[in-house]
């Protein structure tokens, strides 16, 4: 009776297989979600507050290896440490599977340090101003690893006898029953947030202070995994008969750590708004698009100026402009 009320998922997780190569779906989507998702968000948000789009490039690679890199690690060390301790040249063969959100978030973090250490001082922005912008994108890219995940007939919940259940007969350890398509539940829940925060960032961008997109998205994602959870399929041996799994254990520091930034932003953080400083747009000589300016320029006082030669000033008579925006929290 019940597989009369589901859904049978017997899609092929690759578009197409020549020899030994095979093109999943999975790793379509998941380079998708960066570029060219991510990559368009974010250049919409640079050219509206005025960074230089060509920047954008460093960043990007600096996100793919942060996430790689910290998502396979995160799997490895989280949920099978000594596996992969005693095989670490295992922790290459991504291709085997084994990828971990949680992992990735830290990655992430990680890289975008590194590219505000480079970038940020320059053009004015801070380390938790940036992240504000990034997580919008972060959330469609999430989504679209999820949609990776259904492809693969993998990380569903547990049985359901509701009419949208999934059987996945394409699983190998599957059961031939209907399951909650938890993949689907989650790609939902990350597509809305970032909808909202979207809509947060383009209408009210100028009384936001600087954490609040932040924080909402660390609580909300965060709790929406630890919630969905409770309806996943053990991911590993050790979680049976756990009361929390390691998903909900390891996403209660995020949870937690969105609360206090929540907090911190709405009491004591500047706004939100990036302010780039007009030398480092004059040095660099391109606008916010990433193309050369003609024809005028904005002085220090903010007036255009002419791009004909000034006439010598004495040095008696030349005073020092203002100084340089200081780098934003």
């Amino acid at each position: 009776m019940l597989d009369l009320l589901a859904i049978t998922w017997n899609v092929s997780p690759d578009i197409f297989a020549i020899g030994n190569f095979h093109l999943r779906w999975y790793s379509v989507l998941f380079v998708a979600g960066l570029f060219p998702v991510g990559y368009y968000i974010m250049r919409s948000f640079y050219k509206r507050e005025g960074i230089p789009v060509d920047t954008l490039d460093a960043l990007l690679f600096a996100l793919f290896i942060g996430t790689l890199v910290g998502a396979r690690l995160g799997h490895c060390l989280f949920y099978d440490p000594v596996y992969y301790l005693s095989h670490p040249w295992k922790i290459l063969m991504t291709w085997e599977g084994g990828l971990a959100s949680h992992g990735g978030a830290v990655g992430v973090l990680l890289a975008i340090w590194w590219y505000v250490h480079k970038y940020g001082k320059k053009y004015g922005f801070g380390y938790i101003q940036l992240i504000d912008r990034l997580v919008i994108p972060i959330c469609f890219a999430g989504m679209m690893i999820r949609l990776g995940n259904l492809m693969n007939s993998e990380i569903y919940g547990v049985q359901t006898d509701l009419p949208w259940g999934f059987i996945f007969p394409r699983d190998p350890m599957g059961d031939g029953l209907p399951h909650h398509p938890t993949q689907l539940y989650e790609a939902l829940s990350y597509c809305i947030l970032g909808l909202v925060l979207l809509w947060m960032y383009r209408t009210r961008l100028d009384k936001l202070r600087t954490g609040t997109i932040f924080g909402i998205f660390l609580i909300v994602l965060f709790g929406m995994r630890f919630l969905i959870e409770f309806i996943k399929e053990d991911q590993v041996a050790f979680e049976q008969g756990m009361t929390l799994n390691m998903g909900q254990w390891l996403s209660v520091p995020f949870i937690i750590a969105g609360i206090l930034l929540l907090v911190w932003s709405l009491t004591k953080a500047g706004p939100a708004a990036i302010h780039v400083p007009q030398t480092a747009l004059s040095g660099n000589g391109k606008g916010s698009n990433g193309s050369a300016r003609g024809g005028q320029r904005q002085g220090a006082s903010g007036d255009k100026v002419s791009g004909k030669p000034k006439e010598k000033v004495p040095l008696t008579h030349v005073h020092s402009g203002s100084t340089a925006n200081k780098d934003k929290q």
